[in-house]
């Protein structure tokens, strides 16, 4: 069944790649959604697709890149999904 998670990433994840690295996980789980910096140095993620693989993506999430240092990842899970076709890196 096919849900949906909004993550909170912090840390210093703006301005390293990690958007890009974002991306890459979600389209490797095959995830749809979107990525996006947030305020307060923030990275916000939408994932869409079976909770297994969410869980996995936001695994990695939490293990970051090495140019990053991620501090808190803060997913609230949403039973109804938007039904997103693809996963884009917002600007």
């Amino acid at each position: 069944m096919k849900t949906r998670a909004h993550l909170f990433i912090s840390g210093k994840v703006q301005k390293v790649g990690f958007r890009v690295f974002v991306s890459e996980v979600a389209l490797s789980h095959n995830l749809t959604g979107y990525v996006m910096n947030s305020g307060n140095s923030e990275i916000e993620a939408v994932f869409e697709g079976e909770k297994e693989s969410i869980k996995s993506a936001i695994r990695k999430c939490k293990e970051g890149i090495p140019s990053a240092k991620v501090e808190i990842v803060d997913a609230n899970w949403e039973e109804k999904p938007e039904n997103l076709t693809t996963f884009m890196i917002r600007y």
